[in-house]
């Protein structure tokens, strides 16, 4: 935790200082331009990838980057969703997976969580993205990760348009929904194409 701490006092000492002015109008409103839907994987850093600052991103992340389809049962990233959209007013929201992802290894053999039943069930939002890739091969295995990965972002594409804020606001304009997937080793980054369906690099 050292380090960390460290951090911390660098933060305070040098970094706040030469962006006082924005944190300051930062401290009492927000105004993102963008929901960003990642996963939890610590290899993952939105503002880093993205280049933005404080402020500029609205960011949601777990295991997979999921987005469970509309319910009536609450959860954080309804939640999350809800308000960035109804409130916050973003006008995009990306789901951005990336590769080597542990989740979809684990979506991938699902008898590999057995021992770890609340990430079984929530890896379940993915299953689809799974049988789809599966279906199309008639089999799986380890080097159909990538198509795994990128067809869990369309899937989780689809779940988001389920949630009404968001569907109203596709339905005026208002609102316009991407997906990404992020080469940890390379630092591409391909977004996805519904016309041509499929991924094109940034």
């Amino acid at each position: 935790m050292q380090k960390f701490i460290d951090g911390i006092k660098k933060f305070q000492s040098e970094i706040y200082p030469n962006h006082k002015e924005r944190f300051e109008a930062l401290a009492n409103s927000q105004a993102p331009d963008v929901l960003f839907i990642t996963c939890s994987d610590s290899r993952i850093d939105p503002n880093l990838i993205t280049s933005s600052d404080p402020g500029e991103l609205f960011i949601c992340r777990n295991a997979g980057n999921i987005v469970p389809p509309h319910s009536n049962e609450t959860g954080g990233m309804t939640a999350s969703i809800e308000y960035a959209v109804s409130v916050l007013n973003v006008e995009h929201v990306v789901i951005c997976g990336h590769s080597n992802c542990g989740a979809m290894k684990a979506a991938m053999q699902p008898e590999s969580v057995n021992k770890l039943p609340h990430v079984k069930v929530w890896l379940d939002h993915c299953r689809a993205a799974k049988e789809a890739v599966e279906h199309e091969h008639g089999h799986l295995h380890d080097e159909h990760l990538d198509e795994v990965t990128k067809q869990n972002i369309i899937l989780q594409l689809n779940h988001l348009a389920t949630h009404p804020a968001v569907f109203k606001k596709l339905h005026t304009k208002e609102l316009k929904l991407h997906g990404w997937v992020y080469d940890i080793e390379t630092g591409r980054i391909e977004a996805y194409d519904a016309q041509q369906k499929r991924f094109i690099e940034i």
